[in-house]
């Protein structure tokens, strides 16, 4: 088969992505319904993997391997946030769209761009006819890839197993793999798929190298705009005059594992270039009181 619309079905997923989160949108909006928003973005993901590799008709080693990839990781994901949201209640980042419909159709306008470009790289290797002998950037890749899912999804688990416990009610995450990293599950996930991209590598020739826009896009995504900002600003909000969680924060790297001795030590400008400790994530951090 190969070539639908255009011969890296690009567009082809770019329609498909609309469609798919455009009819989550629809229900999100007629019957306040936000339980299903990460479920949508994760499924789609298998989606554009299955649909890229049926499509072209004869496969390579590395596009099933690719594509298993992502949909390991996509139903992990939405099996995992589906019974989360189900057993939480409602999802807190809607509260203020649920009646603002253009709030509503932003974010969900900004998870079909998610969805879309972080897939490029298994969509593009997916539309390929070239498939070179086996090379260390796959092995690389597959253990960036394997290394990160095990983190992003024991990090999952240690933190809902956390907030199960009624003790544990009102207070923040620092068990596990939460004492060495402030968001475990966002280093796994970024770790994950720039495996999937340095996997891919090994087939892009040209322009096709611009799928690095993928795991690029998803890196600043959480660094910056929808991912640690906004859990910072809201644990600093909650725990912000508490000695014990201003201790945890000064001591824990926001992203990369480290052992709270070494972190905790290391000058402010290296934990800046180097770590991705940046001012943004504490500003609404109190700076009163003891041990600050």
């Amino acid at each position: 088969m190969g070539t639908v619309i255009d011969s890296h079905f690009l567009a082809l997923t770019a329609i498909v992505t609309i469609g798919y989160q455009f009819v989550f949108f629809v229900i999100t909006a007629l019957l306040k319904f936000d339980k299903v928003t990460d479920f949508a973005g994760s499924t789609n993901f298998i989606i554009i993997a299955v649909l890229t590799l049926v499509l072209k008709g004869s496969w390579h080693f590395r596009q099933v391997i690719l594509t298993l990839l992502v949909v390991i990781w996509g139903l992990r994901l939405a099996i995992f946030l589906l019974m989360r949201i189900l057993q939480w209640g409602e999802d807190r980042r809607f509260d203020e769209m649920r009646s603002n419909l253009g709030k509503l159709a932003v974010f969900w306008i900004f998870q079909a761009v998610w969805v879309w470009t972080v897939s490029l790289p298994v969509t593009v290797v997916n539309a390929s006819n070239r498939n070179p002998f086996l090379q260390a950037e796959d092995i690389v890749g597959w253990i960036f890839w394997a290394v990160g899912f095990l983190v992003e999804g024991t990090a999952d688990q240690q933190k809902l197993n956390f907030k199960s416990l009624p003790e544990n009610r009102g207070k923040w995450c620092y068990v596990g793999l939460w004492k060495y990293t402030r968001h475990p599950n966002y280093f796994g996930e970024i770790l994950l798929w720039w495996g999937i991209f340095v996997a891919s590598s090994p087939v892009l020739e040209g322009a096709e190298w611009l799928v690095i826009l993928g795991p690029t896009f998803l890196t600043l995504l959480l660094l910056f705009v929808s991912g640690i900002p906004l859990l910072e600003e809201s644990a600093d909000k909650k725990f912000g005059n508490v000695d014990g969680y201003r201790t945890y924060k000064r001591g824990t790297s926001p992203l990369i594992p480290l052992p709270p001795s070494i972190y905790g030590n290391l000058p402010s400008w290296i934990k800046t270039v180097f770590l991705f400790e940046f001012p943004l994530y504490s500003r609404n951090l109190p700076r009163e009181g003891p041990n600050w």
